[in-house]
């Protein structure tokens, strides 16, 4: 389950084993989901989890309220960019490169995830949704990429 999470939710919500158990235990208590043993061979029994008719319509309910607030994100770059006055501009430059190296890397994994729901994933019911979502991931990551190259320029142009 971890990794379908990690593989799909993961790049825009972020989820720790110690929340997927407890979470699910909480579905199945509020009657939201079942859960089935599934003798394994030489494992341990394996839980696969269902959702319910009434976990189905919480779900409808909870996607219908509106949302309340945007996100703040927490940026570890970007604060230090805010004291950067307290550290020489080659660091400061290190800094956005490694970022922008890491961004650049992030967005080939979103072209990987689009080539892989188009050549495998088309004909699923939520793939116009998942390249929806996926489409929010690249174009962020696009907007940081060139974020990060008109600040490069910027700081050329201080010093």
């Amino acid at each position: 389950m971890k990794q379908m999470i990690d593989g799909s939710l993961n790049h825009f919500w972020k989820i720790s084993y110690g929340q997927i158990y407890p979470t699910l235990k909480l579905l199945v208590d509020k009657g939201y989901a079942r859960v089935h043993d599934t003798a394994q061979e030489g494992k341990p029994d394996k839980k696969e989890y269902q959702i319910t008719a009434e976990g189905t319509e919480a779900l409808k309910r909870w996607l219908a309220q509106p949302i309340a607030d945007l996100p703040v994100e927490k940026n570890e770059l970007l604060l230090k960019l805010f004291f950067s006055r307290h550290q020489d501009p080659e660091s400061t430059r290190r800094h956005l490169d490694n970022y922008q190296e890491k961004l650049y890397v992030r967005y080939d994994t979103y072209k990987a995830i689009k080539e892989m729901i188009a050549i495998r994933l088309a004909d699923e019911k939520d793939a116009p949704f998942w390249l929806i979502t996926l489409d929010y991931g690249m174009r962020t990551t696009q907007a940081a990429i060139d974020w990060c190259e008109e600040t490069k320029k910027l700081l050329i142009k201080e010093e």
